[in-house]
């Protein structure tokens, strides 16, 4: 056989001549309780013979598809034995199932391009010339066709004459007019590859992976992420462990960045991603740089009405307290003794690794605490060794000044 015989020829050789492409499919529609003309599967190359591709599909039998659908401009198998592929199913012949990935580019009848269109069978067309609107698509001998350039592929064809031809897979979206008016489309069937591919994926991901993907674009409330054909979303809480203000002075798009599955919401199609998950935490050494009862300089990041918060690292903020910023006296507001950007030195108060909060007092004032509260147990500790009958403490301290004088 060549190259241009019609692809129903080969598929219904041991049927009675005069019987269409469309008949054939509603025969076997009445035959098949299992698979309907039309119906995509996926299926394994069992054997790849000198005419045919032996296919498993899970049911009954073997399938059968042409071997041409699987030639390459030179001639080569495109396929091997254990490969997976897709095919629609055309018809059951004395219990071998015929399959096709495309209606070929023979002499396609009218009524074999509209069985294709009825059971949703790609057709291959080959661009003719380009139009008002789109292209001018021949399908087999003698069948015209309009594809949109909005149909022709997924985004914009930057040199729509780059496609003129080539020959290319499509489906027909309209058939009227007994066959004088078909519109086909490259997109929907683009479309479908995308969607079977991002299921797969969708499929062999699970929270808590570490995966590798590129920064799509920026937003003030987080950064987009292709990876693997997929689309995540980094919150700009996710970004890193010290608060981030505006993402694009951490991100660019297209930087590669390794991100960890937080959540998967398979219903709503969104996928959570983390990129602070995949840096160091600096809260497992700060029990060891930041020890209670330490002083560190910082810088105060943000003011609240609560308090003043103090970035001692990247990631490590602690929380000046309103009511030790006042020196004894009440403020209404840490704006009124300290502003945003400031360097101050600060004391370690309390840690709470638990919760990642860090209690600070300014260093000053800690200071000033701490050595009164010195002075008060230097006294507590000489009054209780002092001997009974030596008086009040008052006394003892007049006692020292006298001895002081001398």
């Amino acid at each position: 056989m060549s190259d241009n015989e019609d692809l129903n020829e080969i598929i219904v050789e041991e049927q009675d001549d005069g019987e269409s492409f469309a008949e054939l499919f509603e025969q076997s529609a009445k035959k098949s309780n299992w698979l309907e003309p039309g119906q995509k599967v996926t299926a394994r190359v069992l054997k790849v013979s000198a005419e045919y591709l032996f296919i498993d599909t899970g049911q009954k039998g073997e399938g059968i598809v042409d071997l041409k659908e699987f030639l390459d401009l030179d001639g080569n198998v495109t396929v091997k034995e254990g490969d997976s592929i897709s095919a629609y199913f055309l018809s059951s012949n004395h219990g071998e199932m015929r399959f096709t990935t495309r209606i070929g580019s023979g002499a396609s009848g009218g009524s074999q391009l509209e069985g294709a269109w009825q059971a949703g069978v790609p057709v291959e067309g080959l661009v003719e010339k380009e139009i008002k609107g789109g292209y001018e698509i021949k399908l087999g001998g003698t069948g015209r066709a309009f594809c949109p350039f909005s149909q022709i592929a997924l985004r914009r064809v930057e040199n729509p004459e780059s496609l003129i031809g080539t020959r290319l897979p499509f489906r027909i979206t309209d058939y009227s007019e007994n066959g004088r008016n078909i519109v086909v489309s490259r997109r929907a069937l683009l479309e479908e590859e995308q969607l079977r591919l991002k299921e797969e994926a969708q499929a062999s991901i699970e929270v808590g992976m570490t995966v590798t993907g590129t920064i799509l674009s920026l937003q003030d409330f987080g950064a987009f992420v292709d990876f693997g054909g997929l689309e995540g979303l980094i919150p700009i809480s996710e970004v890193g462990w010290s608060r981030v203000k505006d993402v694009r002075e951490v991100l660019s798009v297209g930087q590669q960045v390794k991100v960890v599955i937080k959540n998967i919401d398979r219903e709503k199609d969104r996928i959570s991603l983390s990129l602070k998950d995949t840096l160091a935490d600096p809260w497992d050494q700060v029990a060891q740089l930041y020890p209670e009862g330490s002083f560190h300089m910082g810088s105060v990041s943000r003011l609240a009405p609560f308090g003043a918060f103090v970035t001692l690292a990247s990631g490590v903020d602690g929380l000046l307290h309103i009511s030790k910023l006042g020196a004894g006296k009440r403020i209404n507001h840490p704006r009124e003794v300290l502003k945003e950007g400031e360097s101050v030195e600060v004391k370690i108060e309390s840690f709470d690794r638990a919760n990642r909060r860090l209690s600070l007092a300014l260093a000053g004032l800690a200071r000033a605490a701490d050595e009164e509260e010195a002075t008060m147990a230097e006294f507590r500790r000489q009054s209780s060794e002092a001997p009974k009958g030596m008086g009040t403490l008052g006394d003892m301290l007049q006692a020292r000044m006298k001895k002081g004088n001398k």
